[in-house]
């Protein structure tokens, strides 16, 4: 027996490759990403799909390749393939990130394999996540009672929110078809999911009228409350949003925020794309300045807020905050007799008792390192930079021709053209067509109320005004080569 063991131990320690190999698998890599970086500003921010060229050559098997085979693999299949997420041209939806420095802290996290679900296992890790998601709840103005997760983004943390506010409440089985849920039709098509994983898809989820900015009426959610309370009904959950995606508008959080707590509601802000914004120190022609627009922030139960968005990190990197920890573990924690021997002091808690999670990416490491290699100025210049490139888009497109939604609270705008003569909606869509075709930026498109508008998602760190320049270029080719047919 002992030797077939030590006979598959030399086969099984393929795995640990030794310092010489390390190296120069370290250095293909390494100069794979170098020269991606490198010559990024003259590739397309988007590749038509190759419906021929999809299918992966490389199999596997039982001996493996030579790692250049394997680039050249992804360079084919993957890089030079539909949308270039780390491209400055990448307008459309709402933008990821990719920062170095966040990359090199997944290297680091992977390397180590730090477990980060159970302090006992990884206090260090457990402490790192912890001391994230406190600062970001000191950003909302939480007490420092709060706490909450890191998530894999805007999805799972607003599904966190909603079970903490279901177990918040005590709500059982007989009483969800008397609950009352009130948000908009601008509300991240998440919220929907949430509510059904959550075991509320009876309940009764009312539809707030939007104002003539595509923020929440906030008369109109008081006024729905009242008369959902003389029904018998049980006013539940509100959910604001602090940047749409469809328009990049603000709810008025604090209107919303004080009718919540006058009626006992619970009161949720996704501000997944927008939460950072709250960084900025611009003005803001309505509002006085883009601070001032999360006024109100302070008053939520529970925040989603994505650094892979707003703090420009790759993807697979969100938060949820809330105040209620204590309902949140409630919801979330259970101890199984395997892991009898955990435990954590009283002022830390386990991300796996505050999410569905259990075994987890050390995920907060890549946010660390960077907040740490780069300090809070530079993330800070980044998004003004990208409201004001949005004003000026605003500003320019207009000089085009162009329709515009209404002045944007942050960094998402709406605009189309409205043609002497055919369909408009069918105009903007071959608009889109054509520069998604020319490829040098990506920008996609939403309809709102059987209008069909294009967005411009300014996000994108590596998005400066030649990128912007550039779009506006391509919009005015698009324009002559259009309007000539």
């Amino acid at each position: 027996m002992r030797d077939k063991i030590l006979q598959i131990e030399k086969t099984a320690k393929l795995l640990s490759p030794d310092y010489s190999s390390r190296g120069e698998w370290t250095d293909k890599i390494v100069g794979f990403t170098q020269d991606f970086i490198e010559n990024l500003e003259s590739k397309r921010a988007y590749h038509n799909i190759d419906l021929k060229n999809t299918q992966l050559n490389l199999q596997i098997t039982e001996n493996g390749v030579e790692l250049d085979q394997i680039l050249d693999e992804l360079s084919r299949f993957m890089i030079n393939q539909g949308l270039n997420p780390a491209s400055g041209g990448h307008l459309g939806y709402i933008p990821g990130g990719g920062i170095y420095a966040g990359a090199l802290g997944d290297l680091l996290a992977a390397v180590t394999n730090q477990y980060a679900g159970i302090y006992y296992g990884g206090p260090g890790a457990v402490k790192i996540e912890n001391e994230l998601i406190r600062w970001m709840c000191s950003l909302m103005g939480f007490p420092s009672t709060s706490l909450g997760n890191l998530t894999s983004g805007g999805s799972i943390a607003n599904l966190i929110a909603i079970v903490t506010a279901r177990e918040a409440f005590e709500i059982n089985s007989k009483e969800i078809d008397q609950l009352c849920l009130y948000l908009t039709d601008q509300v991240h098509h998440c919220v929907h999911k949430a509510i059904r994983i959550a075991g509320l898809a009876e309940s009764q989820v009312r539809t707030i009228p939007l104002d003539a900015f595509y923020r929440m009426d906030s008369h109109a959610l008081e006024a729905q409350i009242l008369k959902d309370k003389a029904l018998g009904l049980k006013p539940f959950l509100v959910v604001a949003t602090a940047g749409t995606t469809d328009t990049g508008a603000m709810d008025p959080l604090k209107e919303i925020g004080l009718i919540a707590q006058e009626q006992n509601i619970w009161f949720h802000v996704d501000a997944a794309y927008g939460g950072f914004f709250i960084l900025s120190e611009l003005d803001h022609p309505e509002k006085g300045s883009v601070k001032a627009a999360f006024s109100g922030v302070d008053l939520a139960d529970s925040i989603a807020i994505d650094p892979h968005k707003g703090l420009f990190l790759s993807y697979g990197l969100g938060a949820v905050l809330i105040k209620d920890v204590k309902s949140m573990y409630k919801a979330h924690y259970y101890r199984a007799a395997y892991m009898q021997d955990t435990w954590n002091p009283e002022d830390e808690f386990s991300p796996a008792d505050l999410s569905p999670e259990l075994t987890k990416h050390f995920r907060g490491l890549r946010l660390w390192m960077a907040l740490h290699l780069h300090g809070i100025k530079p993330f800070v210049a980044a998004l003004d930079e990208k409201l004001l490139l949005t004003r000026y888009f605003y500003s320019e497109i207009q000089k085009m021709g162009f329709e515009v939604g209404p002045f944007p609270d942050l960094s998402v705008c709406i605009y189309r053209y409205i043609p002497s003569s055919g369909d408009i909606n069918e105009f903007n869509q071959r608009i889109v067509e054509y520069i998604v075709k020319i490829g040098n930026v990506f920008v996609s498109s939403t309809t709102i109320n059987g209008d069909y508008w294009i967005r411009i998602a300014i996000l994108s760190f590596r998005t400066h005004i030649r990128e912007i320049d550039i779009y506006l270029n391509d919009l005015k080719q698009a324009l002559n080569a259009l309007t000539e047919k």
